[in-house]
């Protein structure tokens, strides 16, 4: 395999480094990712100089103490009390790393060989002995590592104009290709959403909304602040008639259910005449049993899963 002396690599974790010594002896620098983050490029030309970087975001609740422009004194992983810091702005780290190849493989084989995590472990220490520097990045970026939070950063594409934009002909965003055709919309309302390809939408309002591929939407559904992820294949007219004509639960969302801030995994198949609201406003709940759970208000119906016809959540 060829290896280019520059690469990314979205492993957070250094012991999923260390066993990796066939793909690490080519690089001479290494950008190590957090996979749950979503965010633009790095400029590494701006990066080369020191022995370790770290990108770092300016928000409240500073994680990590920066010295004059980019040098970094200390690190914290812990959240600390917000009464302490309420007045002060500083950086969190967003957990993108940049190592020359012979730190990073003396800092992982000897220096810390039993260390585990970036950010509470290796980072820390080094910025005592080595120079880390800090690439201060002002751009869009958002950790997408809760429900909430990716819920939220989904949700946000919708908005005009978006924090981000996957229309910047400058910084293009390339997706899996898939081949699937344009989505067919019938007799359907979308207002501020987003619907993906190869997806059937049938007399049906789509509000504030992700639609994701292959999905389908049943007649007099209302879907409002939902993500739906889609499918990973079709079914086709001839095996959603059989499913509905046994009673059972096709593929997608089913005539007159309304569906609201909600998360819905691929291949979830909601039947008809279902309430997803929650109403009663519960914050945490675990019923996979059921197809679902609740995470901070936000009701997630599970990858695979099968809500019934006229039920109620």
């Amino acid at each position: 395999m060829a290896v280019s002396a520059d690469c990314r690599i979205s492993l957070s974790a250094p012991s999923c480094l260390r066993g990796s010594s066939g793909l690490t002896r080519h690089i001479k620098l290494g950008t190590f990712c957090n996979g749950e983050l979503m965010g633009k490029k790095l400029n590494l030309s701006q990066l080369r100089s020191s022995s370790t970087n770290l990108s770092k975001k300016k928000i409240q609740m500073s994680l990590t103490s920066v010295a004059g422009e980019t040098k970094v004194q200390e690190t914290e992983s812990e959240k600390r009390d917000p009464r302490t810091v309420a007045s002060i702005i500083l950086g969190a780290s967003m957990g993108v790393y940049v190592f020359k190849k012979e730190i990073l493989l003396n800092l992982l084989r000897w220096r810390f060989p039993t260390a585990n995590d970036f950010g509470s472990e290796i980072i820390p220490f080094s910025a005592k002995e080595f120079y880390v520097n800090a690439y201060l990045f002002n751009d869009y970026w958002e950790d997408i590592g809760t429900i909430r939070s990716f819920f939220e950063a989904n949700l946000a594409l919708t908005e005009h104009p978006p924090a981000f934009s996957f229309y910047d002909a400058a910084k293009p965003i390339y997706t899996s290709r898939r081949n699937l055709p344009p989505s067919k919309i019938d007799g359907s309302k979308l207002i501020d959403s987003i619907i993906s390809h190869g997806s059937f939408l049938t007399n049906c309002l789509v509000e504030h909304s992700i639609v994701g591929i292959r999905s389908r939407i049943g007649s007099n559904v209302q879907l409002k602040d939902t993500v739906m992820l889609g499918a990973d294949f079709y079914e086709t007219e001839a095996e959603v008639a059989s499913l509905l004509a046994e009673g059972k639960v096709p593929i997608g969302i089913g005539e007159n259910t309304k569906i609201k801030e909600c998360i819905i995994d691929k291949n979830a198949r909601v039947g008809k005449n279902v309430i997803i609201a929650n109403s009663e406003g519960v914050q945490e709940a675990d019923r996979s049993s059921d197809g679902f759970y609740i995470r901070s208000g936000i009701t997630v119906i599970l990858k695979n899963s099968v809500i019934r016809d006229g039920a109620v959540i």
